[in-house]
């Protein structure tokens, strides 16, 4: 494989051209980078009739695999008429995830690409099984596409959490900065900053559930404490005060209400590997991603967005 940096695509199984198709080759653009799309195919009645007549099996499974391929060639062909360098492939594979850390192994990838799984009937977001690892466990930054309004982005919104107050922390908080700032810079959009002050997490972290009320002094000086830490936070990355948003409330609500608001394209955050209830923004994040208000660009702890 070249060892040039390059975008992933994972495309659907399905034959259609969905979001992310258009968020790739909009992404691959602004950032100068390679595009390759790869679909995973498996049919487990297939799988199981090949049993009994192997032959048939590989006639239909390749046939198949090269139907899919020719359609993947021609979205490829589309994308390059735009400037872009893409390649294609089409993998029969079981378990998509082990077939991914392949690929990561074997090129060099700014970014992994995939749809969300958009449910009408609940008007959120439904995240498959390989979305969930993809986000818990893949060492590259996951972004996951909703159906976008424009297909470079416009509106980039960074969120941190300043209660990151140990060192590994601070420094996640200026990665997850960093790449919403590279993202913004590349595609030309506005950039926002933001950190909701949940004050309630804060006591119940701190403090334990059942314990007595909090003195009105004690909570205002709990939230100036964080405003003034966000501050130096956007002060040291150049975030103009205009930029900056101190939200008081609870989390998800408030970052889904900015979201429609701001008409935001894409959601820059953190997502790590938590357990336990001291561990609130992961359990915010997850919430958050469950609700997916809009895009969602996924930052690991000590992975910087190459751009």
């Amino acid at each position: 494989m070249s060892q040039s940096q390059r975008l992933l695509l994972i495309a659907p199984s399905a034959m259609t051209r969905t979001p992310a198709f258009d968020r790739a080759a909009a992404l691959a653009r602004a950032m100068q980078l390679l595009l390759h799309i790869v679909a995973f195919d498996y049919s487990q009645a297939l799988a199981v009739a090949g049993l009994f007549a192997p032959e048939q099996f590989i006639l239909a499974r390749d046939g198949y695999l090269q139907t899919h391929r020719q359609w993947l060639t021609e979205q490829a062909g589309l994308m390059s008429k735009h400037g872009v360098e893409v390649t294609s492939e089409v993998v029969w594979v079981q378990h998509p995830y082990e077939e991914i850390l392949n690929f990561i192994n074997e090129m060099p990838l700014t970014l992994i690409i995939k749809d969300a799984h958009e449910e009408p009937a609940f008007k959120r977001v439904f995240f498959t099984p390989l979305d969930w690892k993809l986000l818990r466990d893949c060492p590259v930054p996951v972004h996951l596409v909703t159906t976008p309004l424009n297909a470079r982005p416009r509106n980039v919104l960074a969120i941190i959490d300043v209660l990151r107050d140990e060192d590994p922390g601070a420094v996640f908080n200026d990665q997850i900065i960093d790449a919403a700032t590279k993202l913004a810079a590349c595609c030309n959009a506005s950039l926002e900053l933001l950190h909701v002050y949940d004050w309630t997490a804060v006591y119940a972290q701190d403090m334990g559930f059942g314990a007595l009320p909090m003195a009105s002094g004690v909570y205002e000086m709990l939230g100036m404490a964080q405003h003034e830490a966000f501050a130096a936070i956007a002060e040291r990355h150049g975030v103009p005060p205009e930029r900056r948003h101190f939200i008081e409330g609870a989390p998800v609500s408030s970052i889904c209400e900015f979201v429609c608001e701001y008409h935001t394209d894409v959601i820059v955050m953190g997502t790590v590997q938590h357990k336990g209830l001291s561990k609130l923004l992961g359990t915010t994040a997850e919430q958050l991603l469950h609700r997916a208000p809009c895009s969602v660009l996924a930052i690991k702890p000590g992975r910087m967005l190459q751009s």
